[in-house]
């Protein structure tokens, strides 16, 4: 794992880097490598997105899809990493990608590739907060039969917006704590999945009853309500697979948060890097180990497609409520961590996208206090994260089976706007060629072929982002309600058309990309100034 740099000399050669692309050092340098890491390791968070997510795996695929399909996606998504962690050694600043993307393709391309960031990032930090409530939620329940007999969307929206305040109070009160916070989220998620691990193999209310390797690698599930619910053809190949997919390109996301806090960190240039890489590369390996586990650990197959696929119908069938309850805690706690780094990150794009002038109201989510934190933009990163998420007070069932198809719709678009912000510059470097400036972390000639990989995963998957889940989503279909809508289709392609009609209108007649905010004063560059606000 990477480890920190902590001499003078360092610090000043960040800086120094820093100045030479245009800003001063606003934000307190204080992280390690290992803190870097930790952020992006916990904001993929296998104990958060491999739980919340099952379900979609369940449902499109099956066991073997979702066997199959992790590794196979986890390989893809590193190449992406790989692309990225060249990009960030050369340009190690907070607003990282729309960084790239302007230094590489101007300010139109940094502009959408900005707006696509923070979307995404919203989506990610408002999924992950939601699924927090859904797991605390259930863990209550399993402790107060009561609770539990009365579930209630309101009450878990209720618990959402607590889990948001309090991931906003973190980010904004102590800038030390949250580095520590994430510390410690690395060895909960390395313990807790160990634990939860071990208690699928040998603490499972039958004991020793487990599936054979070939009901885990060869038995699968459509439970769509598309092609019949048939589990063979191209139908089930083109569209069903590819959905399940999704698990893994949501779970394995928010790495980008190395890139983010690299203002924050020492030796950022190496660190920032590789904390991407090593981030993805260990919540795959651990993460495909946690995956089998529950399918070995599934005791009806059809119990649980009936179910919907959920989490808690698993677990529900391998343990005792109380035994169910230890798993559910540790998953609640490794979510909260998640959230707070996912608070993290979104605030830190706003802050950098907001200072070069970009965002409605700049002057108001660049401003930081005196302990250099962006508090406005976390307070607007956790307030728009709640207002997407009010559909998830409607009441969804697919089957007889509640369905969580808001938080779907979040988790899509927080995949599409991730995924589609990485896309452009990474498409962006590969076309500078050879004339690219490399830094100390680079892919050397393999960025030929590395680079149109990434980009081709990622137009296939946001295409898949905002399919309909489940039939009766589809207006031509039997069946069909807006509440069974993938909303995510609705808010991607809305959000692109307002963003160019603002472009058009406004923002290409004085944006110009990102902006110097040093002092100009003769010689070497000091660390002053302000930024500009466009007229």
């Amino acid at each position: 794992m990477p480890e920190g740099h902590d001499s003078p000399e360092v610090h000043l050669d960040d800086e120094a880097h820093l100045a030479r692309l245009g800003y001063k050092q606003e934000l307190a340098r204080t992280w390690s490598g290992f803190s870097n890491f930790a952020i992006s390791f916990s904001i993929i968070s296998i104990l958060a997105g491999c739980l919340t997510t099952f379900y979609v795996g369940w449902n499109n695929g099956g066991p073997a899809g979702i066997a199959w399909g992790w590794p196979v996606m986890s390989i893809l998504i590193l190449v992406i990493g790989y692309c990225m962690a060249e990009l960030v050694s050369t340009y190690p600043t907070s607003g990282g990608i729309y960084w790239w993307a302007s230094k590489l393709g101007g300010p139109a391309a940094g502009f959408y590739t900005g707006w696509l960031n923070v979307i995404g990032l919203l989506g990610i930090c408002a999924s992950v907060a939601y699924g927090c409530a859904g797991f605390f939620d259930s863990f209550v329940g399993s402790l107060s039969d009561s609770w539990a007999a009365n579930y209630s969307l309101t009450r878990v929206f209720i618990e959402f917006v607590v889990i948001l305040v309090l991931a906003a109070a973190v980010n904004i009160f102590s800038s030390h704590l949250l580095a520590v916070m994430n510390n410690v989220s690395v060895w909960w998620h390395v313990i807790g999945a160990a634990v939860i691990v071990v208690m699928l193999w040998f603490f499972t209310a039958s004991g020793t009853h487990h599936n054979s390797v070939g009901d885990v690698f060869g038995s699968t599930v459509n439970n769509t309500g598309f092609f019949g619910g048939h589990t063979h053809g191209l139908g089930f190949i083109l569209m069903i697979l590819p959905l399940g997919a999704v698990l893994t390109q949501y779970t394995i996301t928010g790495y980008d948060a190395s890139v983010h806090l690299s203002e924050e960190t020492k030796g950022a240039s190496n660190s920032a890097a590789k904390g991407i890489t090593s981030s993805i590369l260990y919540s795959a390996i651990g993460g495909w180990i946690l995956l089998l586990s529950l399918l070995f650990a599934v005791q009806d197959k059809d119990g649980l497609t009936k179910g919907g696929g959920g989490i808690f119908v698993l677990l529900g069938q391998a343990f005792t409520p109380h035994t169910a309850a230890v798993i559910v805690f540790i998953s609640t706690a490794a979510q909260f961590f998640c959230t707070c780094a996912c608070m993290t990150s979104c605030s830190r794009v706003m802050f950098a996208f907001s200072r070069d002038g970009a965002v409605p109201y700049s002057r108001v989510w660049s401003k930081v206090n005196a302990q250099k934190t962006p508090v406005n933009a976390v307070l607007v990163s956790a307030a728009i994260a709640l207002i997407i998420t009010l559909p998830a007070l409607i009441k969804v069932d697919i089957n007889g089976a509640p369905s969580p198809i808001a938080f779907y719709a979040v988790v899509s678009i927080g995949v599409l706007g991730l995924y589609g912000a990485f896309a452009i510059p990474i498409f962006l470097r590969w076309r500078k060629g050879d004339s690219f400036e490399a830094g100390a972390v680079n892919n050397g000639r393999k960025y030929r072929w590395m680079n149109p990989i990434a980009v081709l995963e990622i137009v296939i998957m946001s295409i898949v982002g905002i399919l309909p889940t489940a039939s009766v989503g589809v207006p031509w279909l039997d069946g069909f309600s807006m509440k069974y809508v993938n909303y995510a289709i609705l808010v991607m392609p809305g959000a692109l058309v307002l963003l160019t009609i603002y472009w058009h209108v406004s923002v290409k007649h004085w944006f110009t990309g990102p902006k110097n905010t040093l002092d100009e004063t003769p010689g070497e560059p000091q660390l002053g100034g302000s930024v500009a606000e466009p007229a």
